[in-house]
């Protein structure tokens, strides 16, 4: 948010794992604007919006399998697995969206998007460590 007497910005980021509910709160903005300029009688306010990036679950969830290596994956390695849904990264839905379905398999971080985000050495290696034994799984003929 930024301001002064003559203009007034602020700057949201919707987010939501549902791409329907991602569309109707959106909706809900464009009508809320035009409620204000409505009771002002006035373009008092004014709307851009901007998608950034898209829940990647409809580019992964067809290819389950990806995400099935994955696990395999960490139990070989002695990690027991964490399957939950995230709406996803930024580069992993960028990439998803452009037609290579990239889940997130291992952040290993913590204090996500804060001034104490950090990601330990250990959990690195271990990421280091679950990606090779992804190569290696794929790389075995069935």
């Amino acid at each position: 948010m930024k301001g002064s007497v003559e203009k007034t910005e602020l700057h949201y980021i919707i987010r939501d794992h549902d791409k329907e509910h991602f569309e109707a709160r959106k909706e809900m903005l464009i009508k809320l604007v035009s409620d204000l300029n409505e009771q002002y009688d006035r373009e008092a306010v004014s709307i851009e919006i901007n998608d950034q990036y898209y829940n990647m679950r409809e580019k992964v969830e067809p290819v389950m399998h990806i995400v099935d290596v994955a696990e395999k994956a960490m139990k070989e390695l002695g990690i027991t697995p964490l399957i939950k849904p995230i709406r996803g990264g930024t580069d992993g839905s960028q990439l998803s969206y452009m037609g290579l379905p990239c889940p997130n398999i291992f952040a290993g971080g913590h204090n996500f998007h804060g001034p104490y985000e950090y990601v330990p050495l250990e959990s690195i290696v271990k990421a280091t460590e679950v990606i090779v034994k992804i190569a290696e799984l794929v790389a075995q003929p069935e």
